[in-house]
């Protein structure tokens, strides 16, 4: 025999209507929570804030990065607030917790890092600040993959060589020239025209910071006598050049050779090269490197080699001779890697007028 219930109504959860507030927090959490994955392992946006990378990107281009192409880097320091890099912007706090850790890992990508190709990265140094950030909270900079891992790279005469063979040049990439004139001055708007940025030195001697082509253009003027790129001379140490030391004789024109490490690449350590590779062995792969004497000691054992357990990229700005970058402070490390930049979104210029704020023909520009 079947029982009936004849009061179906009570067998029914009652459902209540959700308050107008309550409908309100489920959606913005919900887009809380779907453009943290985005962020996280799709794209990003970035603004670029200095002119390291001019003109190849100008002060204010907004553009997307892949976090897809290299392979999403999974949280290091997971728990953190939500948009805020690594500080609050109104209370200057700190925007993440160190209470958990995880160890590094990356999602499978499209591919690696390439050569030529526009990076997002963490900045190297900041572990050396007073209070230093975990990897992953740590600034973000952009520059150019000059050199992958197992490449040997060298600048002579301020010209970039890999393995031995002339590098590609940055179509727009600027370097610091000489411009000499036959005593009359040059026409400002000609020189903004063209967007150089130029700073005079005496009666007839200029500096102009400026593209190749720009140089052959100023070439052709009536009035300039000569154009003559700044170059610093060979074996002219600069203390400020990795891997800072006065045995080693490098300066940002002339530097190297030397080669970027490789995972699985065993390097022989000696005197002639263990600056070069100390701080990567130390501060990045975690191990006590010290010398005794003669003797190179990693972890308390007596060593003459090692073998490197990350992926190495040397990073360079396109404004060579306005930008902080590998030739100051080394190799940038595989985890440190946070993306590929794509195209320009939105261009901003801060110093143009009401009518010319956007560099409209610098929208949905691709990264070259």
């Amino acid at each position: 025999m079947s029982l009936t219930n004849k009061g179906k109504s009570k067998d029914k959860k009652v459902r209540t209507k959700k308050s107008a507030g309550r409908e309100w927090f489920d959606a913005i959490l919900f887009a809380v929570v779907a453009a943290t994955l985005i962020r996280g392992l799709f794209i990003e946006a970035y603004v670029i804030p200095t002119g390291s990378m001019e003109k190849t990107l100008l002060v204010g281009d907004y553009l997307f990065v892949s976090k897809v192409n290299y392979g999403a880097r999974m949280p290091i320091t997971p728990v953190s607030f939500p948009f805020a890099h690594h500080t609050m912007p109104i209370t200057g706090t700190k925007a993440y917790w160190e209470g958990i850790k995880w160890d590094y890992r990356r999602l499978p990508g499209l591919g690696e890092v390439k050569r030529n190709d526009v990076v997002v990265f963490n900045f190297p140094m900041d572990a050396d600040a007073p209070l230093s950030r975990p990897v992953d909270k740590r600034e973000n900079y952009i520059k150019r993959c000059l050199a992958i891992g197992g490449d040997t790279i060298q600048i002579k005469d301020a010209r970039v060589y890999l393995n031995n063979k002339p590098a590609e040049v940055p179509v727009f990439g600027e370097k610091y020239y000489y411009v000499k004139s036959d005593g009359t001055d040059f026409n400002p708007q000609a020189i903004e025209d063209l967007n150089i940025e130029a700073q005079r030195s005496s009666a007839d001697e200029y500096i102009f910071n400026m593209t190749a082509a720009d140089a052959e253009i100023i070439k052709g003027w009536a009035n300039v006598k000569s154009v003559n790129p700044y170059i610093r001379p060979l074996n002219e140490f600069d203390s400020q050049i990795f891997p800072h030391n006065p045995s080693i004789k490098w300066n940002a024109d002339n530097f190297g050779p030397l080669i970027v490490p490789k995972e699985g690449w065993t390097v022989k350590l000696d005197s002639s090269n263990y600056s070069v590779y100390e701080r990567a062995i130390s501060v990045y792969e975690g191990n006590k490197i010290e010398r005794v004497g003669n003797d190179i000691l990693i972890n308390g054992k007596k060593t003459n080699s090692y073998t490197f357990k990350m992926n190495y990229y040397w990073m360079m700005g396109d404004n060579r001779d306005n930008s902080l970058d590998s030739r100051y402070w080394g190799f940038v490390p595989d985890d440190h890697i946070v993306g590929k930049a794509l195209f320009v979104w939105m261009s901003w210029n801060t110093k143009g007028t009401f009518f010319d704020k956007i560099r409209w023909s610098r929208l949905l520009g691709g990264i070259h």
